[in-house]
């Protein structure tokens, strides 16, 4: 089978051929139609990662979408989406053909979303959506302040908050195109990242009305340290990622004071079945045109050049690759 196949740890991925998947009994293949480019598809590939140095040669992908071709479990032809632990342990991804599949990493899907905006959403949509719902515990007319907003984890973050009812949502990002991602996703206004934590706490706080509930942190950083100072009694802030540095400066006083918590989130945490009723869940409202991650399809023949652009950190869209 064609496939993007890592031969040196370091450097990028080249197309080529591949052996096909020989699945187990429990695994199910999956003919690839659309797999997402995303930064932990770089982390393992680079060999320095704390996942330790990968087997080569394999192929990245830790997610993607496709449809059954043989399983002990679902029909032939089941539109799914799936996971993989291409890089983190032995064993290819989806950046292929055709990929392998376990049993608790596929959740069919019958959502009318293209496979390329439904690859754009998966685990980044489930990290902003669990980040609200899950461990932010987000309640209808609160006000939510996302961070980081014209990334993937983001645009959902800004999308989802809406569904949910919050009363107000305001998006921070660094560069134009970002905040311009962050308005198209339906945030009330955007801040933008710069200045000092003092500068943004103003900002922040102009912006939000003087009201702070949940505040969805990919980021960390000096803006992180702003949203702290910012929040109402009981308000939540939840962090699960650290774009910006992996260390914030929290008051004491300040959290104390308004009862007000920091809370960690990782998809590592959920089980099988919330991520499954997660995707579900953002696949329905991304058919409705409520959630969606600005992508670009590119074909499978260009992944050298879309690996280059991932390796830049901010190539503007999610890249999805269509074998």
């Amino acid at each position: 089978m064609r496939a993007a196949v890592v031969r040196t740890p370091g450097e990028h991925p080249e197309l080529g051929e591949h052996p096909d998947p020989t699945p187990g009994a429990e695994d199910t293949v999956v003919r690839v139609t659309a797999a997402p480019l995303v930064p932990l598809d770089l982390l393992c590939a680079s060999g320095t990662s704390y996942f330790g140095r990968p087997a080569v040669p394999y192929v990245p992908g830790v997610q993607g979408v496709g449809v059954v071709e043989s399983s002990p479990g679902l029909a032939a032809g089941t539109r799914v989406w799936f996971a993989t632990s291409a890089g983190m342990a032995p064993g290819d991804g989806s950046l292929a053909e055709r990929c392998v599949v376990g049993p608790d990493d596929l959740v069919p899907l019958d959502a009318d979303v293209p496979d390329a905006a439904l690859a754009a959403l998966g685990l980044s949509a489930v990290a902003a959506w669990m980040s609200l719902t899950w461990r932010g515990g987000l309640q209808a007319g609160e006000h939510v302040l996302v961070l980081g907003a014209g990334g993937a984890v983001g645009q959902v973050a800004v999308g989802a908050a809406r569904v949910l009812g919050a009363g107000r949502v305001v998006a921070v990002a660094r560069s134009e195109q970002a905040r311009d991602r962050a308005l198209a996703a339906g945030a009330d206004e955007v801040v933008a990242l710069e200045g000092d934590a003092d500068a943004l706490t103003g900002r922040f706080r102009e912006a939000l009305g003087g009201r702070l509930d949940v505040v969805v942190d990919p980021v960390f950083g000096v803006a992180a340290t702003a949203a702290s100072r910012v929040l109402s009694d009981g308000g939540r802030l939840v962090n699960l990622g650290g774009a910006s540095g992996d260390t914030a400066e929290f008051s004491s006083a300040a959290l104390r004071s308004r009862s007000a918590s920091v809370l960690g989130y990782t998809n590592n945490a959920l089980t099988p079945a919330q991520r499954r009723e997660a995707l579900t869940a953002v696949a329905g409202h991304a058919a409705a045109g409520r959630l969606a991650v600005a992508h670009e399809a590119v074909p499978l023949a260009g992944v050298a050049d879309a690996w280059r652009r991932q390796a830049t950190g901010d190539p503007g869209v999610r890249l999805v690759l269509t074998p």
